[in-house]
Parts: structure tokens; sequence; C-alpha cells
């Protein structure tokens, strides 16, 4: 099949359908364009009027293509965000036009919301990039494509454009089944889970408010797919038994929902040290650790989660980035007091 367009000048964005044009005409400029933008995107262009054929503006994506249509498509500057940037210090690994890798800390929420309008990480990286932004869905925004939690630390991937953000976008909803998408974190939890190894194929869903999640049965409306694979890297005051007062695990995620791993241990009975969400009734726990350890342990002021690799496809040029950092200052600290007296 040839391909569906010609360049009908030297302007980037006027484009001549060939004889094999078919289809509605937001799908086929989707195509046509390389993934340059997403298909909303392209609708949304369609909508405000500055997609013309044959030099009249068209204003329904659903219209069918013609062989010999003549596409011109007036590309707006890109909108100043909402979200203003702020001056917030970002501990950045990698960047260039298309990424931004950087190590979230602790207490850093990624996205303006209710009751966090500034101070977030997207606040942080429009200031940082500025005029390298050239874009995300016509605003010139950061693009998020995951998310850790306000308390969890550790690597993320940020989008800096559309082309980055749709592949970036797409990986994740994959879950790296068939790319070189990983993610693995480490986790200090209560007790020790047998065995040095397993799987947590329980499916997750609400639990009756807007954050919360709770393990749900096969069926359920709300239901949707979750594995956490785990392996257990130390254990702490280990018994005669076997058993311990906790253990630290390292957790790779097959897939990515909200609260994932707190909720896929505690459902085992081993919540992370520090959730209050998910592991309130173990706090009590602590009494039978040395007083030293106990401290560190009551003090600790979050679930000891940290996001220590991550591993993608770079959108422009297919090389496999890998990056890791390790466990931030106050979870180095919860280890070395819950190995001190072991």
């Amino acid at each position: 099949m040839n391909d569906p367009f010609k360049q009908a000048s030297a302007i980037r964005k006027v484009l001549t359908a060939n004889e094999d044009a078919a289809g509605r005409i937001d799908a086929f400029l989707t195509e046509a364009l390389g993934g340059e933008f997403s298909r909303n995107r392209i609708k949304s262009l369609i909508e405000q009027g500055e997609v013309s054929i044959n030099g009249k503006v068209v204003t329904e994506g659903k219209k069918k293509v013609q062989p010999g249509d003549v596409f011109e498509i007036g590309m707006p500057e890109p909108e100043d965000p909402e979200p203003k940037g702020e001056d917030i210090p970002l501990d950045v690994l990698y960047e260039d036009d298309d990424v931004i890798v950087l190590v979230k800390p602790p207490g850093l929420v990624v996205h303006p919301g209710a009751g966090n309008w500034t101070g977030t990480l997207v606040n942080a990286l429009i200031h940082h990039c500025g005029d390298s932004l050239s874009g995300i869905g016509g605003v010139k925004r950061p693009g998020i494509v995951h998310r850790l939690d306000k308390d969890t630390s550790g690597v993320m991937v940020v989008a800096k454009n559309d082309i980055a953000h749709r592949h970036l976008s797409d990986q994740f909803a994959d879950h790296g089944r068939t790319g070189p998408l990983e993610r693995a974190y480490m986790a200090v939890v209560w007790g020790r889970p047998r065995g040095l190894k397993g799987t947590i194929d329980a499916p997750l869903g609400r639990a009756g408010d807007r954050i919360k999640r709770a393990v749900k049965r096969e069926g359920d409306d709300d239901a949707r797919e979750a594995i956490t694979h785990y392996q257990v890297i130390e254990r702490y005051h280990e018994r005669p038994d076997s058993t311990a007062l906790a253990a630290m695990v390292r957790c790779n995620l097959e897939t990515g929902r909200t609260h994932q791993i707190r909720v896929h241990m505690a459902h085992i009975g081993h919540p992370l040290i520090g959730d209050t969400d998910y592991g309130a009734a173990f706090r009590t726990k602590a009494n039978l650790l040395p007083d030293e350890a106990k401290a560190v342990v009551n003090r600790f002021p979050r679930q000891a989660l940290h996001a220590f690799m991550l591993a993608f496809e770079h959108p422009a040029t297919g090389e496999t980035m890998h990056f890791e950092s390790p466990v931030p200052a106050d979870m180095k600290e919860l280890v070395e007091a819950l190995r001190s007296g072991d």
C-alpha cells in the first residue's frame, strides 16, 4: 500500500490524500501523522476549526476522507498551563527533549488537586522545563504517565511532548508484557512473608471512597486485575519458628493499580511499616522491638515504600533506559534501626 499522504508544499501541515485514502478524517489524520498527535488531540483541533479540507474548514471528525483531498492543519501555540511553575528543587537523573527522569521525594504530591493546588511535582516541572515543554494535548505541561503516592518516594519518568506522552502511556498500559517496561520497589513490612518469594494475584477496586482500595472478588463490577511479585531481601528479629518481626521485600509490579503494593502486602498479612491506611492495627508490634528500633519505627512518618528501579523504552530512540535510586535517608534509618539488636 502506498503512503496515503504526500507533501503538497513545504508547509509541514499541508497534506494531500492519494488514491488509497479512506475512513473518518480524525482517525485518518491520526495515523497519517505517524502518531505525532493523539486522536483526541486531532478531534480537538477539528472542533476548534483548525482543520480545512480543500480550503473549507471542517468541524466534524466523522466526515469521510476522499482521494485527492488537501488538508491544512493549523497548529496553535501551546497554551500556558493552569498550574503555575514553582521553583521546587528536583533530583534529576536524566533529561532530554522528550523525557525527564527524576527521583520524587516523600511528601511531594505529583499533580495539583483538591487540597494541593500548589507545591506539587507538576508545578516544579513546569518551572524546571520551561520552554522545553512543547505541549501535551495543546497545553504546555508535563505528561504524567504514572504516579507515586504522596508519601512514596522513587524514580519517575515524565513526558515533555505529545509523541513521548503517547508512547510512554502505551508502555504503562501494556504493563511491560511486550516491552522492556519494569518497575521495582523496596518495602519494609511487618512480619515475614512465607517463603522467600511469591506472587499476589488479587484484583483491586474502590474501598468505599475515592482513594482507598481493597481486594475484590473476580467478577465484581469495579474489580481490576492486579498482580505483584515479591521477594524477601532481609529479615529482622527472626525467631526460632522462622517468623520475623519485620522484613525488607522487593516488589515487582506486573500491573500498576492505585495503592497496589500497599493493599496486596496487607492482604497477605504483612502491611507496610508506617502505613496508617492499611496497617494501623499492626502499630503495636513496635512494642516487641528494642527501644531504639521502637522509637525509630514509631516516628517513621509514612509508608515504607520506595520505587528504586524503573526501566522503559525511550519514545524517540527505542533504547532501553534503566534507572535506579537507593532508598532515601528516612528509610535507610528505619532499616538500620531494625538491623540493630537483631
